[in-house]
């Protein structure tokens, strides 16, 4: 017998959701046959088969979750023997071992590092308690008899909880992430745009005034490691920039954008989210950004406090356009005004770094072409 693990598909991902299977138990594959499709990381990749073969056993279905390293499929070549490998019939409920188990399909397994025992277990299938959808309260991350009793409750005072996959579930953990560390302070300010409003495109006004900022500001391009207490100052600028979907935020990157004319900039924009829309989208192109655009105001609102995410130290939200009464000389007229929010990490990055960037990003704004 062989098996055929999830492999590492990306860095510091740990985990995947199987999307669909395109074999069955009993099929003869080839090497480099597409055996399944899974998403990480807001990106759906396929997986060949690393061998020729007999597929044996599928360990999950669509929708299961799966942890790096466990097995996918199992083979047998036609020159294997199979072996009974014995079958234990019966439940433990009067135990009192910890059990560990990794996580194979999200019907079944624990939360990351979570345990519980077979009692414990007994008791969450008696009452259908997912233990995923468990936060532990024991000791050690260990999930007691109450923690179920209380899911339970909640399940039957508000109906079934349905887990987070897939991108919704990539998005719920990363955030997690970025509650636990990052020291977030927003500031907010207006960029009066009224010198080139009619005759511009906002989005790529906003992406050459961040090059500029980072450039004159490079404290803001920087990833912070939180357990090195080190940061990287960058001198590209990766810009990742927010695009809202039914299934989740992504967020492609643009790469080099300080070394890129407007033409090329939007052509690749477009490309970009093209590709987001159509779950086409390649690993490397949603990964390594180094500072961040989160574009709301093309939906509603006006100022915000956008969620920097570790490695980066800051994301610049853009709100809603409004029209504004404004002195100009002894005279008031009527100006567009592109409402900014600057959310920095205030680990890395001092209130007058911040506000030095953000005054720069308003000045090129505000200029005419």
């Amino acid at each position: 017998m062989n098996f055929f693990n999830l492999p590492d598909l990306g860095e510091g991902l740990q985990e995947a959701q199987i999307i669909e299977c395109f074999t069955r138990k009993g099929d003869s594959v080839q090497q480099d046959d597409i055996l399944l499709s899974v998403e990480t990381a807001k990106a759906i990749v396929d997986l060949p088969s690393p061998q020729d073969g007999i597929i044996e056993h599928i360990y999950g279905q669509p929708g299961d979750i799966i942890q790096v390293g466990d097995p996918l499929i199992e083979f047998v070549t036609p020159s294997s023997a199979k072996q009974d490998t014995g079958t234990v019939v019966g439940v433990v409920s009067e135990s009192d071992t910890v059990i560990t188990e990794p996580a194979i399909a999200v019907h079944y397994a624990l939360p990351m590092n979570s345990k519980a025992t077979p009692a414990v277990r007994a008791l969450a299938t008696r009452l259908k308690v997912d233990l995923t959808m468990v936060k532990p309260s024991g000791s050690n991350n260990t999930i007691t008899a109450n923690d179920i009793k209380r899911v339970a409750k909640m399940i039957k005072e508000s109906g079934a909880m349905v887990p987070l996959k897939g991108t919704r579930r990539t998005m719920a953990l990363t955030l997690n992430q970025a509650h636990r560390e990052v020291v977030a302070v927003t500031i907010n300010d207006d960029a009066d745009i009224a010198a080139w409003y009619n005759k511009g495109d906002i989005t790529l006004r906003l992406i050459k005034a961040i090059a500029k900022a980072c450039k004159a500001e490079p404290t803001l391009n920087a990833w912070y490691d939180n357990h090195a207490v080190a940061r990287i100052l960058h001198e590209k600028v990766d810009l990742g920039i927010a695009v809202d979907t039914e299934h989740g935020l992504f967020v492609p990157v643009l790469n080099h954008i300080e070394n890129r004319d407007s033409n090329d900039l939007r052509n690749t924009l477009d490309t970009l989210k093209e590709a987001v829309k159509t779950r086409s989208i390649a690993l490397e192109k949603i990964r390594g950004h180094t500072i961040t655009l989160s574009n709301f105001g093309t939906f509603s609102g006006r100022y915000a406090n956008p969620v920097i995410v570790p490695p980066t130290v800051a994301i610049i939200g853009a709100g809603k356009t409004r029209p504004q009464v404004v002195q100009v000389a002894n005279q008031f007229e009527s100006h567009m005004i592109l409402p900014l929010s600057l959310t920095f990490d205030h680990r890395a990055v001092t209130g007058g770094e911040a506000t030095r960037f953000l005054t720069i990003l308003l000045n090129e704004l505000e200029r005419a072409e």
